[in-house]
Order: structure tokens, then sequence, then C-alpha cells
């Protein structure tokens, strides 16, 4: 009985210090995952141009942004199968993406795994809160409001590059003519190309002018040439009229042409273009606000008329 007993002891005393070392494991692991974090979170602020771009644009991207950063240095663990398994890009999620953040200006700062692991925790947030939500009332509700809110959070990282994407694209088609005028005032001034075309990236701000001050650095330091420069600006932005510019410039200064005519004679067509793009909003105004007119001032409206009439119908009887 004895031999029993102290058997007993050890095995509880071996048992306990395997929970000590578990515990103090776990908590060392935790340790580091939190220096990890606060290091990138600070590696965040030291670059605040980029962040705040993308915080200023969305949110979501931000998250994103911040999300890739998590996932590469290992301070995050993801939730994703596919992330986990290392199988990100080979997703038909992952192709998609690859596509719509070159066109978002994002392939720099957002990776395809933080994309796929955002969709996944989006998702479980949003079925969290639908499910909350509807639970208030009833099962059946619960279930629908769940689902509904896991689909609409996993189009979320979908539909914020989307709208970069347009924001994007608006912002090219406005800056277009301005930069050609520049362009073409810096040729009659006796400029070269590549002079005139670096005059708009140093002297202007925004989104485009950046875009085109660092296609400008890259072939000026021959990290590429400069039609490879041109084509790869044109195809960050979903812009027909810019692809337009950049092939006929491309093949004027390839044939030697005179670039100033056809370069005004693009700055034209460009303002027209976005003039007709202005219009086109404004005429499409009144039809976007019949959908808040007919639900909320409406039924007001008419509560409002009807309802002393009513209520004098019903003292009636």
């Amino acid at each position: 009985m004895n031999a029993l007993n102290w058997s007993l002891l050890c095995l509880s005393a071996v048992s306990a210090c395997l929970c000590v070392a578990m515990a103090a494991l776990a908590l060392l692991v935790r340790r580091n995952r939190i220096k990890r974090r606060n290091a990138v979170a600070g590696g965040l602020s030291g670059d605040p141009g980029r962040s705040s771009r993308l915080r200023s644009a969305s949110w979501v991207l931000s998250y994103m942004e911040r999300l890739t950063r998590l996932l590469y240095t290992g301070a995050s663990q993801p939730l994703s199968l596919s992330v986990r398994l290392k199988r990100a890009s080979e997703t038909r999620a992952g192709k998609q993406f690859r596509t719509e953040v070159a066109l978002a200006g994002c392939s720099k700062e957002i990776s395809v795994s933080a994309y796929l692991e955002a969709r996944v925790r989006f998702a479980c947030a949003g079925l969290a809160v639908g499910a909350l939500a509807g639970a208030l009332f009833s099962i059946e509700l619960s279930l629908m409001l769940g689902f509904a809110g896991a689909v609409v959070g996993a189009s979320a990282p979908r539909r914020a590059l989307a709208r970069a994407k347009r924001k994007r694209s608006v912002e090219a088609e406005r800056c277009l003519s301005e930069m050609l005028e520049v362009v073409v005032l810096g040729l009659r001034s006796g400029l070269s190309f590549d002079l005139s075309f670096a005059l708009y990236g140093e002297h202007f701000e925004g989104g485009f002018a950046t875009s085109c001050a660092r296609a400008y650095r890259r072939w000026s330091l021959g990290l590429t040439t400069r039609e490879e420069a041109l084509r790869e600006l044109a195809a960050s932005y979903d812009c027909a009229q810019l692809t337009r510019v950049v092939d006929g410039v491309v093949r004027s200064l390839r044939l030697g042409t005179a670039l100033t005519g056809t370069l005004e004679e693009a700055a034209e067509q460009s303002r027209a273009c976005y003039r007709t793009m202005l219009e086109e909003r404004v005429a499409k105004a009144p039809v976007k606000m019949m959908l808040p007119t007919g639900t909320l001032i409406l039924p007001a409206m008419l509560m409002l008329v009807m309802g002393p009439i009513l209520l004098e119908l019903a003292g009636g009887f």
C-alpha cells in the first residue's frame, strides 16, 4: 500500500511538473507573439505614407495590409486552411485577387494570404454578429442572419478592392489631361520627353502623380526600360484612355515622330471623356435618389398627412 501511494505521489508530481512546463511554454509563446505584434505595429507606424493612403481608401484595405505583416512575421496564426497549407495562390480566390489587387494599387502592400485570411475572419465575424442579432428573436432568424452576415463578411475584402479600383480609375481619368498638358508644356519648352514627364511627378500631388514619378524613377535608374515602365503604369489603372495614350507615346518614341500634336489631341479627348463621365453620373443621381425617397421620405409623409384622418375615422367608429 505504501508503494502504491508513493507511485501515485510520484505520478502526480510528474503530471504537475508537465502541466507547469506546458503552461510556461504557452506563456513564452504568447509573449513572443505579443513582441512580434508590437514590432509589426511599430513598423506600420514607421511608414505613415503607405498606411495613411490605405487607411484613407478603406479600413478593410488597412486591415489587410496589417494582416499581411502579421502573417509574414508569424505574429498571428491563420484561420484559413489554404493559408495554413501554403496554397493561397493556387485557389480560385487567390487567382482573382492577383488581377484585382494590381488595379487597386495594393500589390506591394497586401498579399494573397492576407486577402484569404481576411475573408475568413470577416466571414466568422459576420456569422457571429448575425447569429447573435437573430437569436434575440428566433432560432430561424438567427440562422438566416448568420448566413447573411457570413456572406457579407466574406465579400467585404473583394468589395473594398473593387472600390479602390474604381477610385483609381476615376483619378486617372481626372488627372490624365493635366499630365498630358504638363508634358506638352515641357516639350514646347525644349525639354525631352523624360524630363517633361518627370515635371508632373515632381510638382503635382496625388496618387496618379506618385505613380508617374515612380515609373520615371524606375526607368531613369535603369531598373527597367521606358516602354515597360509606361506599360506597367497603364496596366496598374483600369483606364482605357490611359492605355491608348501610352500606346501612342511608345509608338511615337519608337518611330521618332513628333509628340506635341498627339499629346494635345489626347488631352482634349481625355478631358471630353471625363466630362462625359461626370454628366452620366449627374444624370444617374435622380434615379439613385428614388430608392431612399420611396423607402424613407414617402412613408413618413404619408403618415404625416393620413395620420390625423385615420385617427378621426377611428374615433368616429
